[in-house]
């Protein structure tokens, strides 16, 4: 499964342009051991990642709600 697999999910990144759920992207840090400095970095990556994901997807249900509507 990509979600347990970082190089797997950032090529399937690179080709069909899906981000991988926060969810998956916090077990794959938990996976990967990282030594503290490194793991703290991580971490402030990943919040942003979560905020941006968050984001995003309230940017696609507002698209695809207005898209969902009959047209007029």
């Amino acid at each position: 499964m990509y979600h347990y697999n970082p190089s797997t999910a950032l090529e399937e990144l690179n080709e069909d342009a899906t981000l991988p759920n926060p969810v998956h992207m916090r077990d794959m840090m938990l996976r990967a051991h990282l030594d503290a400095d490194h793991s703290l970095e991580m971490n402030r990556i990943f919040l942003e990642y979560q905020k941006n994901f968050g984001e995003a997807q309230n940017l696609a249900r507002k698209l695809l709600a207005g898209l969902s509507r009959p047209s007029r």
